[in-house]
């Protein structure tokens, strides 16, 4: 067999969709389905004007935090805490076991040690790019 590898333009979403149906289907026949399920928050002003945002998934049993975002302006208010809390307090009442993010090395990794997330993970400061570091937390029982 022939195999030929071929860039894909970057903005082709439809590429993407069916990578991950390739992913998806091998993982469900070994019993374990991504079944990924989408959770956004947003946090707003008196005026209706964001403030900020989260976007998560689950997969696998746990939240997985892909963006957490607060405006300039807003930052030291504690939105980026609250944000978090939501998303925690929807992991477990989905029970699901942790939620995990990553970060960079300039951004916030203390803000998330601080909220007791432990670091799992780190690509190291190579070649000038900053430390990529992931973090987790795992969950007790949905609160009553």
């Amino acid at each position: 067999m022939t195999i030929k590898i071929i860039d894909v333009d970057g903005s082709d979403g439809i590429f993407a969709n069916i990578v991950e149906t390739l992913i998806d289907a091998t993982a469900a026949k070994l019993g374990y389905p991504f079944d990924p399920v989408p959770f956004q928050i947003k946090a707003v002003n008196a005026d209706g004007s964001l403030a900020g945002g989260l976007v998560a998934y689950t997969v696998q049993k746990w939240l997985f935090i892909k963006l957490l975002g607060v405006t300039e302006a807003a930052r030291g208010g504690g939105i980026g805490r609250a944000l978090l809390a939501r998303a925690e307090a929807h992991a477990r009442q989905a029970g699901l076991v942790g939620v995990y993010l990553d970060t960079f090395e300039f951004q916030a990794p203390r803000f998330y040690q601080e909220l007791g997330y432990t670091e799992c993970g780190r690509l190291p400061a190579i070649g000038g790019a900053p430390q990529r570091i992931w973090f987790a937390k795992t969950l007790d029982a949905p609160e009553q």
